[in-house]
């Protein structure tokens, strides 16, 4: 339609949410689907943020708030980063949004002019390109490999880098890969970005608390205190705490930029919800001892989804750092027929594939930037896993 914006035909649907409603149509005619597309963990909300939540409404904590935050939750916040973090951020250096997606758009909104480059590795969360087009940006994507575990090397991020580089955005956990950051490997990355000091640093932190195998997680303001002054360092409560639905994220960076954040917020959406950001304090600064038991389920799950993908004809699996996702590629499963005489020539064609034939939704990679791949979110029972890796290996079996 003729007055519907130019800026909308650069953005695409997202892909993960296209996976996860074809999935329901499929359930809702009848066929017996798994869907492994959703990136939102199982568990439910622990009981004492249900609890804060409950007493606010009763406590008549239903009205407007300040536009970025009430000051309870930017005072856990703070607390928050320097507990967990070594950060010290004033609650004036402190943004909080309506989920993480709100603070990068918002983040962008307040800091792209058109022509900016946005540096963002492959595989990547589907949104970030889309967002920096939005905003008149333009997505400089630097493509990982599977052997350096899906991270950005320091060469490849110097070799992206030009006058017109406004931010770099490191997720880390990833989605999708779950590749995660060691404290030297993100040392050597922001030994690059000391150079560039136009350069600015959106750390999207959000699988902070979900990492295995003692592995320390550390966010680039805390490896190299130099940059804090240009780092924008972003979280939320919706996957450590399970609370994807409440709608909760925040960041901490220069007062400058938080404040420009405030002023979109305040003309665009004005406060998250008070009832959710009484929960989210009580998230930030009630007990923490279950994040640890729910991370050692989830690399349970890991652990089965890589063995039996890796048993799988034509597929390779490398063993994610963290988050709850895998990104196995399908490379050996290319130029293959299916039983029904169709080549698979694309991951999107084997991942229609596995759901046409064995009812398994998965994303493929071409979403996330980097085929022949695609994404497993093992945020589900060991039970069901089981059984949709086992559907997997059976067709790719089949094929010829």
């Amino acid at each position: 339609m003729a007055f519907i914006a130019d800026s909308l035909s650069r953005v695409k649907p997202s892909p993960t949410i296209a996976v996860t409603t074809r999935a329901a149509e499929l359930r809702a005619a009848g066929r017996d689907v798994i869907g492994l597309g959703a990136g939102e963990p199982d568990f439910d909300t622990p009981d004492n943020i249900k609890e804060a939540a409950i007493q606010a409404i009763r406590d008549g904590k239903t009205k407007y708030t300040p536009a970025d935050g009430t000051p309870e939750l930017k005072q856990a916040i703070a607390q928050k980063f320097k507990r967990e973090n070594g950060l010290d951020y004033d609650p004036s250096q402190i943004t909080v949004n309506n989920g993480g997606k709100h603070t990068l758009i918002n983040a962008l909104m307040a800091t792209i002019n058109p022509g900016d480059e946005v540096i963002i590795p492959a595989p990547y969360w589907v949104s970030y390109p889309d967002m920096t087009l939005l905003v008149g940006g333009v997505p400089v994507i630097v493509e990982t490999r599977q052997e350096n575990g899906f991270k950005l090397m320091p060469e490849d991020l110097e070799k992206a880098i030009t006058p017109k580089t406004k931010w770099v955005i490191l997720n880390s956990p990833s989605n999708p890969s779950g590749a995660a950051y060691s404290r030297d490997e993100l040392k050597r990355l922001t030994d690059v970005l000391l150079k560039y000091p136009h350069v600015w640093v959106m750390s999207d932190d959000m699988y902070e608390h979900i990492v295995y195998d003692d592995f320390e997680f550390v966010t680039p303001a805390q490896v190299e205190p130099n940059l804090y002054p240009r780092t924008l360092t972003v979280n939320g409560v919706s996957k450590a705490y399970a609370m994807t639905g409440w709608r909760i994220g925040y960041a901490a960076g220069p007062v400058e930029l938080i404040s420009a954040i405030r002023k979109i917020q305040s003309q665009t959406t004005s406060n998250p919800c008070s009832i959710s950001q009484a929960a989210a304090v009580e998230a930030l600064t009630g007990p923490q001892d279950f994040l640890k038991e729910r991370a050692a389920a989830f690399q349970k799950r890991r652990d089965l989804v890589v063995g039996m993908l890796n048993d799988a004809e034509g597929l390779e699996c490398a063993t994610p750092e963290g988050a709850f996702y895998v990104y196995p590629s399908c490379a050996g499963v290319i130029g293959k027929t299916t039983p029904a005489g169709k080549v698979i020539e694309t991951d999107l064609d084997f991942c229609t594939y596995l759901l046409d034939t064995e009812g398994v939704a998965v994303v493929h990679g071409e979403a996330f930037g980097l085929s022949p791949h695609f994404r497993v979110s093992y945020a589900t029972s060991e039970e069901v896993l089981t059984e949709a890796c086992r559907r997997i290996q059976k067709a790719c079996a089949a094929l010829k």
